[in-house]
């Protein structure tokens, strides 16, 4: 269970003086969660909270998308900064007050959290008035399923709402909480699928010597499948390769025609992840030749790496230093491999995506994880004395 108390980093008046407030809209977001591409009522709030605060908003911006605006003085420059705000489909175990009131639907990855830390923030800026040029707030639906980022994008979303540069931030299980990470390059993986069919020929379990087993096939699939990434891939390189399903089979003294496996292969670098569609599918192939079977390899690319741009990335670990001092940043963490669809914002315009520890608690995606609300606050801070440095 994650608490409200404020953990010991400098917070700003102006997010101080409403902290309440924003925890209790953050669990308003958890009670009432909505599924990617259906966030109709989250961003109808999100958008009366920036227009109360005098923002000029867009809705339906890449469907149900939300950007803020708001300009101050004659300067040239504009900031993104993007929250991401739709919920999983998952049923929720916490058994906390604020738990989903939506059945198999709840906040397992805290997009909650992150957009109450952006509309915490963009109170505060509108409050402060400290910066001179332009800011853009971007409350992007649909990241679960990869396919916000995009809509946004092909709705024009930067040239429509252009910006030097675009931020970003998740919260992270399992890293001290409070401490702000970054890092450089390569920050979330590349993730692609394979499906991948053995076809054999089926007969009597009793008689295994009159059939071609697709059974044994896949089971040596699967380990030969752990080479990859072991002599394949250069040993200063990172990939991950996971066969999550495998499935064939109906009785135990049958075996099936054909078995069907799913992996998921994570990378980094773009040279790393063409060599694993190239290897991948010819290592099952030959595998399954092997023991008189065939393969069928459906290899679908999905996200790109979240790739940070030198400048900003840098300018956001310095804002983070200024602010919170060394004690409250982690300058050089680890990648994580998990993926991000704000990779595709970052392949459109020079930015930077960061991470906030959450502490101890249960892992993203889990029926047991719940935003952890002594967050809000710091980050909220971070938020509007970047936007202000940026804008300076």
């Amino acid at each position: 269970m994650n608490v409200s108390v404020r953990i010991p980093l400098p917070v700003l008046p102006e997010v101080d003086e409403e902290l309440d407030r924003f925890i209790a809209l953050r669990r308003h977001f958890h009670q009432n969660p909505e599924l990617s591409t259906q966030e109709r009522d989250t961003a109808r709030r999100i958008a009366e909270l920036l227009g109360g605060w005098g923002y000029e908003v867009e809705t339906g911006v890449g469907g149900e998308g939300v950007v803020g605006t708001l300009r101050l003085g004659t300067g040239a420059k504009a900031i993104g900064i993007r929250a991401d705000f739709d919920a999983l489909p998952i049923s929720e175990a916490t058994a906390l007050p604020h738990a989903s009131r939506n059945a198999g639907v709840m906040h397992a990855c805290g997009h909650d959290g992150h957009t109450a830390i952006l509309l915490a923030a963009a109170r505060a800026l509108a409050l402060r008035k400290r910066f001179d040029g332009t800011l853009r707030l971007i409350f992007q639906p649909a990241e679960e399923i990869a396919v916000g980022a995009k809509g946004m994008i092909r709705d024009h979303l930067f040239e429509r709402f252009p910006v030097d540069a675009i931020f970003a931030l998740h919260n992270w299980p399992g890293v001290p909480e409070g401490i702000f990470g970054f890092v450089d390059g390569p920050a979330m993986a590349a993730v692609d699928k394979a499906v991948i069919e053995i076809v054999g020929r089926g007969g009597h379990g009793a008689a295994p010597h009159e059939t071609v087993d697709p059974v044994l096939a896949a089971a040596h699939v699967v380990t030969a499948l752990q080479s990859l990434v072991s002599r394949n891939v250069p040993p200063l390189e990172a990939a991950v390769v996971t066969v999550g399903s495998i499935h064939g089979g109906t009785a135990s003294n049958v075996i099936p025609d054909s078995v069907e496996l799913q992996a998921t292969i994570r990378s980094f670098s773009p040279a790393v992840r063409r060599l694993l569609s190239e290897r991948l599918p010819a290592l099952v192939k030959a595998q399954a030749e092997a023991f008189g079977a065939t393969a069928e390899v459906e290899y679908r690319l999905g996200m790109p790496a979240v790739v940070n741009h030198a400048g900003p990335s840098q300018f956001a670990r310095e804002t983070a230093l200024s602010v919170f001092g060394a004690a409250g940043v982690e300058p050089h963490l680890a990648p994580r491999t998990a993926s991000e669809d704000f990779a595709y914002f970052l392949e459109e315009r020079p930015g930077a995506f960061l991470f906030v520890g959450a502490g101890e608690g249960a892992p993203l995606h889990s029926p047991h994880y719940d935003f952890n609300d002594a967050l809000i606050a710091p980050a909220a801070t971070y938020w509007t004395r970047l936007a202000e440095r940026f804008l300076a």
